[in-house]
């Protein structure tokens, strides 16, 4: 089945709960792991209810179930920075994220009129950055070590303009 974007919904901060209730993939997320469940939910309720507008929070659905996220954060008139996570763990690996990327791409350079978007991934984090190099980001160097997994590591920053993804996105 296709993955779906949507707008978050009240109610679907019992998903994060849910998600933040799996050290694993808090680690893998950056979440803090162990949080109490009202902090998850109340965080996620902002989230929802989108009152930043430097910041647009979508979630992935398929076959109507809530599987993860994606973000553009600190947007700004011409670019924005790219974050996706599948919170449901027993989904990893199915290429969801790279789906939900790409249909988060094609309004982020549509519709949203980005000309740029830029990424962070933590360099041990090897699925992100086969992520980032299949969706056609370059990159462009190094940020501020961050702390990931309990340790501190480099950070490697992507990048990826409006004609290198209308070029990967175009049929052959």
């Amino acid at each position: 089945m296709a993955v779906t974007l949507r707008p978050l919904h009240p109610g679907d901060e019992q998903a994060a709960v849910r998600w933040a209730a799996d050290p694993e993939f808090c680690l893998a997320a950056g979440w803090t792991p162990h949080l109490a469940p009202c902090l998850i939910s109340k965080h996620w309720k902002r989230l929802i209810a989108g009152a930043d507008p430097d910041f647009l929070r979508l979630g992935v659905e398929e076959d109507g179930a809530l599987l993860g996220y994606v973000d553009l954060a600190n947007r700004q008139t011409h670019t924005a920075e790219l974050g996706v996570a599948i919170g449901e763990r027993t989904q990893w690996g199915r290429g969801l994220a790279a789906q939900a990327c790409n249909l988060l791409l094609a309004q982020a350079f549509g519709p949203l009129g980005l000309t740029t978007v830029r990424a962070q991934v933590h360099a041990p984090n090897t699925r992100s950055h086969r992520l980032m190099l299949g969706l056609g980001f370059t990159v462009m160097g190094s940020g501020e070590p961050e702390l990931y997994r309990g340790e501190w590591v480099e950070v490697v920053c992507y990048v990826l303009g409006r004609a290198d993804f209308e070029q990967a996105s175009a049929p052959p």
